[in-house]
């Protein structure tokens, strides 16, 4: 008898943690399929630190042969599904296409950068959502500060020593604080250079960390302004140049680095599928399925789930939700099997961790808001329970940054042609 297969489109925290807990409760019941366009799970929160070469970028790549037992991972691109005949079609990375007959298909696409129609940013900024664009920034970083040391003109030096970025949030609020760090350190290996380097965070919003506790805002915004970054709440981007960038308020400020953090929009394929959507996103109920597809299931940035805790609305697109929805989706199919009951998304919040670099973190494990050493034990102690592989590695990065002097150089392993920002697939180098 042929076995039943479970599709799995995508290998984020939703689709990662689907398959993972699907091989545990399913066995042998079924065949569980990643499609993924890489081969391994990201652990994203970690990203900012890969830029500032904190961490090692395979340490937040967590591969997906070895960690999940009993799983067939194709890498592809889904580019259709057809919800009629029960498959899925894909493109290699060899541009060969490929299709996959389901039995259930869990869509779990995730999410790209939200882009704004603000003239010149997709030109001249970069994002922040994948591995290749955090080696990007890393490598641009160091070279703005070695062509700033030779640069004989006090302009061009201000501008090579100037990064902005536009977005206050979880991401962008991380990539500052690692930032300022890091350019401060490499100023200090570089004598000839008397410019410091400077960092700007820029946002529409009121205060730094909007959506999240405001304790945990003024903590961050208390260590950002203390470093030296220029913090600017109810500010943004109105146009971008390739010299610079004119701010809301009418200033106009020399950069050669722009980074856009304003946020996440769900995958565009999410659009294609011909379902029906909230906020771009497919709209399931409570058990995660998808109306009227009983053998589908969506779940993380790419579903609209109903949050309990606030009728009405749906849960906000956070790595939180993408795990807890994996894990619900794989119980509900190993439920469809005759293996346990069907459940419905149920959450409670746990706290958030941000870390701001060196020893400095805000945090609020169970509602209990920290700052300093014991915020930073606690972002660490989370991360490395959060994180499914490589947690000694990532440990042992961390003790070697802060015992030996951080390398830094420029590998030129992504330009800048390869990392546009309005690609819909920022886990992956643009090829030419």
């Amino acid at each position: 008898m042929t076995k039943p297969r479970v599709v799995i489109v995508g290998a984020g925290f939703a689709g990662y943690h689907a398959a993972k807990t699907l091989s545990r409760l399913a066995g042998k019941r079924a065949e569980i399929v990643v499609l993924n366009t890489t081969d391994y799970f990201l652990y994203l929160p970690l990203l900012p630190e890969v830029a500032a070469g904190v961490v090692e970028p395979t340490r937040i790549a967590v591969p997906l042969a070895g960690t999940l037992d009993g799983v067939r991972v194709v890498i592809g691109e889904a580019d259709r599904v057809d919800l009629q005949n029960r498959w899925v079609g894909y493109r290699s990375v060899e541009g060969d296409h490929g299709q996959l007959a389901y039995d259930r298909l869990v869509l779990c696409v995730g999410s790209v950068n939200k882009l704004l129609p603000i003239p010149g940013v997709t030109e001249y900024a970069h994002g922040f959502r994948g591995l290749p664009e955090a080696l990007y920034l890393h490598d641009h970083v160091v070279r703005q500060i070695e062509l700033a040391e030779l640069a004989e003109d006090p302009a061009e030096q201000r501008s090579r020593t100037t990064f902005v970025v536009v977005g206050a949030g979880y991401t962008g609020t991380e990539v500052a604080a690692h930032g300022q760090l890091f350019t401060d350190r490499l100023m200090a290996q570089r004598p000839h250079l008397k410019v410091r380097p400077r960092w700007m965070l820029l946002d529409v919003a009121p205060r730094v960390l909007p959506e999240l506790d405001q304790r945990l805002s003024v903590t961050a915004d208390r260590v950002l302004r203390r470093r030296g970054v220029d913090v600017r709440m109810g500010t943004s981007v109105s146009e971008a140049t390739p010299d610079g960038v004119l701010l809301t308020d009418g200033e106009y400020v020399p950069t050669c680095s722009l980074v856009w953090c304003v946020g996440v929009r769900p995958d565009p394929f999410v659009a294609e599928l011909g379902l029906r959507t909230e906020r771009g996103r497919l709209v399931v109920d409570e058990y995660l399925n998808v109306p009227g597809y009983p053998e589908v299931f969506a779940c993380g940035d790419a579903a609209a789930v109903p949050d309990p805790t606030r009728p009405g609305q749906i849960c906000a697109m956070t790595a939180q939700h993408a795990q807890r929805q994996g894990k619900l989706a794989a119980h509900n199919i190993a439920a469809s099997y005759g293996k346990g009951t069907r459940k419905t998304y149920k959450h409670r919040d746990l706290g958030w961790v941000v870390d701001l670099g060196g020893k400095e973190a805000a945090a609020n494990p169970l509602h209990v808001p920290l700052g300093g050493l014991p915020a930073k034990a606690v972002t660490r102690g989370y991360h490395l329970y959060a994180m499914p592989s490589n947690r000694a590695r990532v440990g042992a990065d961390w003790l070697l940054d802060a015992t030996l002097t951080r390398p830094a150089v420029q590998l030129g392993l992504v330009p800048a042609n390869a990392v546009p920002l309005e690609s819909e697939s920022p886990e992956m180098v643009r090829r030419r």
